[in-house]
């Protein structure tokens, strides 16, 4: 099991340009069942990550 410690004092940065972002920017993507968002970097508009979420009833 690996642990997980909660810390307030780092500020991460962007692997792309290396800035530290005040805030994420999210756009939602066009998806027929559930919810789908990409987050991206407001400095360099990098894509950090995608996310789907299914509706509840679909597991």
């Amino acid at each position: 099991m690996v642990a997980v410690e909660e810390r307030n004092d780092i500020q991460p940065v962007c692997p792309h340009c290396k800035e530290p972002p005040a805030r994420i920017v999210r756009a939602r993507i066009q998806e027929m069942l559930g919810k789908a968002y990409v987050w991206s970097c407001p400095n360099c508009r990098a894509v950090l990550g995608v996310t789907h979420r299914k509706g509840f009833w679909m597991g």
